[in-house]
């Protein structure tokens, strides 16, 4: 008998529109349920961990989870909460899109055909390539009327005098087609439930209406909130942009520290949606964490289990020895280590001079590495005196004038730390 996954959203905070009689069906029924994701990119973001972790906790609670890509209504673009027409894309980069996803879905569910409730993950293209244009409207259009589709809110706002832009055919037939993939699923894998964020309760109901409508069966939906932070700005956006879940979009280090710098009142929250901590352990961290919230133990908890349930544990390992470079708790060794990304990533905006390769291999005194033409310190005077007052190190190690730089001692194989006290960094780069 399954667990109540619907009780385990809402504690968590992950239940926003719920339809009538649901908790008690899933609670009496291991039953397939889906969420389709939208293939706009070849990873997804960490926006889209909130609906992975949501079919995590199906799975665990014992029902099987679907994954759609949506490589048919990829070509159409979703306007649900868009104030304007999205960008169409061509089916190359749709087919490179909807494989990298494919790829990343597998590493969080269980895809084992001889587990008991195995994930499937199925793409909409499949079963809408060769639907006929005629044949979807005699077969699907004529069950939904134009004022249902009108009623939608993700259409009232497109269609409201307040917006930029009109809505294309295009995209007005959109929760037409995501009302189809649901139909499908209901009759081709008895599908009885779809799930996905509060924006696409529209979508969603327009499923489980045609399934009554056309089959005069009975299907379920529920949507959870979309996350914002609490200060108003977007969740999983930074300066530079979107958090992936790509590490050679978003490295693993940058991902840490993402959820490493989140507030005291948004962990509060994330400590439920991104953890698998079960209730009681949440509320005794909580209470930890008020106590001494300088500490930050929240923050380290959500750092700690995301990064390992999309890095694994090694990258953790590796995010965790950065940031202890970066608050020089570290050796040089450690130091050492890092690859090239990382390390830039580490020392973002510090100053750098570029040398020739050869000075390294003959050898480098400290000296002249550290003034003249470099630019670092003013003088040969200045670098002797830093260096005599013990205040100068490399690679996060103190030297004295003897010093002597090789290439033993490059960071991927191109870069030299140098610092004076305790944060005056300065990056010497040797050219290739």
């Amino acid at each position: 008998m399954p667990t109540n996954f619907v009780q385990e959203l809402r504690w968590r905070g992950l239940v926003h529109d719920i339809m009538p009689e649901t908790e008690n069906f899933l609670k009496e029924n291991p039953t397939k349920g889906y969420i389709g994701f939208d293939p706009t990119s070849d990873s997804l973001h960490i926006g889209s961990l909130v609906q992975i972790i949501i079919l995590m906790h199906f799975q665990n609670a014992g029902h099987s989870p679907i994954v759609l890509v949506g490589g048919a209504t990829g070509m159409i673009g979703d306007p649900s909460g868009k104030s304007d027409e999205r960008n169409l894309l061509d089916q190359e980069s749709l087919n490179k899109n909807c494989n990298g996803i494919q790829k990343q879905l597998e590493q969080f569910l269980n895809f084992d055909n001889s587990f008991t409730n195995t994930a499937l993950l199925v793409n909409n293209y499949d079963w809408m390539k060769g639907y006929s244009l005629i044949d979807f409207s005699r077969d699907i259009g004529k069950h939904v009327t134009v004022n249902y589709m009108m009623a939608k809110e993700s259409v009232k706002k497109r269609l409201s005098s307040e917006a930029k832009v009109g809505m294309s055919f295009t995209e007005f037939t959109y929760q037409l087609l995501q009302g189809y993939d649901f139909l499908h699923l209901y009759k081709t894998q008895n599908c009885r439930i779809q799930l996905g964020g509060s924006d696409q309760w529209g979508n969603i109901t327009t499923g489980t209406e045609l399934i009554r409508r056309k089959e005069g069966g009975k299907a379920y939906a529920m949507t959870c909130p979309l996350i914002k932070k609490a200060d108003g700005t977007k969740f999983g956006k930074t300066e530079e942009g979107n958090i992936w879940l790509d590490k050679k979009r978003t490295s693993p280090y940058k991902f840490y520290q993402f959820w490493l710098n989140t507030s005291d009142e948004d962990a509060l929250s994330y400590v439920k949606i991104f953890t698998f901590l079960n209730e009681d352990e949440v509320n005794e961290k909580i209470k930890e964490h008020e106590i001494a919230p300088h500490l930050r133990l929240l923050q380290k908890i959500i750092a700690n289990e995301t990064t390992i349930l999309v890095h694994g544990i090694e990258e953790l390992k590796r995010a965790e020895e950065a940031s202890q470079i970066l608050f020089g708790k570290a050796t040089g060794e450690a130091l050492q280590k890092l690859d090239t990304t990382t390390f830039l990533e580490l020392f973002e905006g510090v100053p750098q001079a570029e040398i020739n390769r050869s000075l390294i291999t003959n050898g480098l005194n400290i000296v002249s590495a550290l003034s003249g033409d470099i630019g670092f310190l003013n003088s040969n005077g200045e670098a002797r005196r830093a260096l005599k007052e013990s205040s100068i190190s490399v690679n996060k190690s103190k030297v004295n004038q003897d010093f002597i730089i090789t290439k033993e001692h490059l960071i991927g194989n191109q870069y030299i730390l140098l610092q004076r006290g305790k944060k005056n960094y300065f990056i010497l780069k040797i050219a290739n």
